[in-house]
């Protein structure tokens, strides 16, 4: 009895050592960054977990785009709309930033799932929004909350229209399209992977999908061996990114946002992007499963 007490004992010491070691790398990366970083981490197999602000409610810039997408397949999935539904481009509804559209021709047919895989995988502007106009930013919302999800929050379409009763308040102003804080959207995350939105055949679908983002700027920038999920967003000064790092001693899910940096610049090689790859190593070596 007394050998199980003394072995709980230090244990309980290893790990509040590793926490410490990990919290202080977190703090030394961070303490040099100008800028407001914000994040949440967990290991979805031990339940681990290491938080940076975890409950700011921060701009989200693209990664809104992961509740887009689950409002779209839950819309699918009760049979209110189909994924050969089609969607039309047209010169109005081209919108610029990020994605492909805005260089194909007016009057394109796609298949909704075709719009929304472009929103996924080239964080697609345009694409966001064909499919914001099937769904409403307010239906978007209302999954949210349905979900549990209370603050994570699509204010509008992007650059304008379709704003949602969320986005008409004053208060949510500053959050441009979206609002989120990074435990709820870890808790998402954590969600998709255990197959508990929607379906397990939907929640496994998005995770794929999210497999397949283009581009690998932040999370997991150094560490391309390793399979990822991924949703990042990029706006002025503002970086974000939320993943699932499938390291061989856990998966690791992490949300981090870096805003208000001193100035805007549009380059892989952000000071925003380099932190968060940097956290992502840490992270994941932090929060591994101990053998």
């Amino acid at each position: 009895m007394k050998i199980k007490s003394v072995l709980l004992v230090f244990l309980i010491c290893v790990s509040a050592s590793a926490q410490k070691s990990l919290d202080n790398d977190v703090k030394s990366l961070t303490g040099s960054f100008k800028g407001k970083v914000s994040l949440f981490a967990k290991n979805l197999d031990t339940g681990e977990t290491y938080s940076f602000n975890p409950d700011n409610r921060v701009r989200t810039a693209s990664t809104i785009k992961i509740a887009v997408m689950i409002e779209a397949f839950a819309r699918v999935n009760e049979g209110k709309i189909k994924w050969t539904d089609e969607v039309v481009l047209t010169k109005e509804k081209k919108v610029s930033g990020s994605g492909i559209l805005t260089e194909l021709s007016d009057g394109l047919r796609l298949t909704l799932r075709d719009a929304v895989n472009l929103m996924m995988i080239l964080s697609d502007n345009t694409a966001t929004n064909l499919v914001l106009d099937v769904l409403t930013t307010d239906a978007v919302n209302a999954r949210m909350e349905s979900l549990g999800f209370k603050n994570i929050k699509i204010m509008r379409k992007i650059g304008s229209g379709g704003e949602s009763a969320a986005g008409k308040d004053p208060e949510n102003k500053k959050y441009g399209l979206g609002m989120a804080t990074p435990r709820e959207l870890v808790l998402v995350m954590e969600k998709l992977e255990r197959g508990e939105i929607i379906s397990p055949a939907a929640s496994k679908e998005m995770i794929d999908l999210m497999k397949r983002e283009q581009g690998r700027n932040a999370i997991g920038r150094s560490l391309s061996s390793v399979p990822m999920a991924s949703k990042y967003g990029a706006l002025d000064r503002l970086r974000s990114a939320v993943g699932i790092l499938y390291t061989k001693k856990g998966k690791i899910a992490m949300a981090i946002s870096c805003d208000e940096m001193p100035e805007t610049m549009w380059s892989v090689d952000n000071p925003a992007y380099l932190l968060m790859s940097r956290l992502s190593e840490v992270l994941a070596d932090g929060l591994a499963t101990k053998n």
